[in-house]
């Protein structure tokens, strides 16, 4: 085991690249690792490899990330500490994601974990009885570091056995970001990311969405997680599941969310929205979620919707649907 070796939980946020310049500053070699779930992160992994590249070359950080969908998605329908205001499992998620910390030392040789946590910063998953319960839950105790707060907070391990001398160390506390923003400004960098949250189940929409699913799902998969955050939802009569873009961006993001067995769809003869069927049941199914693609198609010079045709792409096949006005009509009770 290295001595001077430390995996730190990188959010790419401040705090978390000034605690590990703060530990590089020490001569720890520091492995920074990000976790990734369909609620947070996920789109890195889709240029994994350049992202750590940038995070080396801005902050001279070597990044690692790890995909958490599947264990992360089995905690979030019960985390033993429940939820905060939406269907955030703050503290619970600390706890996940310190456990899997652990759990990795042996493997990158390192002797002690570091966050970039600030005692009374979140409300929730930072105050000082949660830092503590987050430590002995995650049997982290004695071995997790927070270098901006340390000095407020009782020594750990590598503090009293001299790995890392606690007097350079930082005594930041409270929601004010002037102390971290000094000490960015001393390592000579100010492009840097404004806080923001960056976890979907905060999203008051969005974790609505998720939680319904969840009481409506007795398995969870990270593509259905996916599909739930973009466009208009609806659920349709017969069970099945159809997401339309509301914008192109969002077209371009369903058509890289398909999966096989779903169906995309999009009008032959105007612009308008893609869709994405998931679930189909039952084939009438498919007139109901084509009328739903016309209804938000470009408009009629009278600003009603155009009946018109929409082309339904499968795994293997093509197909053209017909869509009238009494198609568009019988959409009406279906709300996003």
């Amino acid at each position: 085991m290295k001595e001077k070796r430390a995996i730190a939980l990188f959010s790419g946020g401040l705090d978390s690249i000034l605690a590990c310049r703060l530990m590089a500053e020490q001569g720890v070699d520091v492995r920074a690792v990000t976790f990734v779930s369909p609620f947070f992160g996920y789109d890195l992994l889709a240029r994994q490899a350049e992202h750590c590249r940038e995070i080396k070359q801005k902050y001279g950080i070597n990044l690692t990330l790890v995909e958490i969908s599947a264990a992360y998605m089995t905690m979030l329908r019960n985390p033993p500490h429940g939820y905060g205001k939406h269907f955030n499992p703050c503290l619970d998620c600390k706890i996940f994601m310190m456990t899997r910390a652990r759990e990795m030392m042996a493997e990158l040789e390192a002797s002690f974990i570091i966050s970039g946590e600030v005692v009374g910063q979140r409300p929730m998953s930072q105050r000082r009885d949660a830092l503590r319960v987050v430590e002995r839950e995650s049997g982290c105790e004695g071995i997790l570091l927070r270098p901006l707060c340390a000095q407020r907070l009782e020594p750990t391990s590598p503090e009293l056995t001299g790995l890392v001398d606690r007097q350079r160390l930082a005594g930041l506390s409270g929601r004010s970001r002037a102390g971290q923003m000094a000490m960015a400004a001393r390592f000579g960098f100010d492009d840097y990311p404004t806080p923001a949250g960056g976890c979907i189940l905060t999203d008051p929409i969005v974790s609505k969405r998720i939680k319904a699913y969840y009481d409506e799902h007795e398995r969870v998969s990270a593509a259905d997680m996916r599909l739930l955050m973009v466009g208009r939802q609806f659920k349709l009569p017969m069970g099945g599941w159809l997401v339309i873009g509301r914008k192109e961006a969002e077209n371009n993001i369903l058509e890289g969310l398909r999966q096989v067995g779903d169906r995309c769809l999009m009008l032959k003869d105007r612009p308008g929205p893609t869709g994405i069927l998931r679930y189909l049941k039952e084939p009438a199914e498919l007139v109901t979620a084509a009328a739903l693609i016309a209804r938000y198609g470009k408009k009629g010079s009278d600003g009603r919707p155009q009946p018109g045709v929409v082309l339904c792409q499968g795994d293997e096949e093509t197909v053209e649907i017909e869509v009238g006005e009494r198609d568009i009509k019988e959409t009406k009770g279906l709300l996003a």
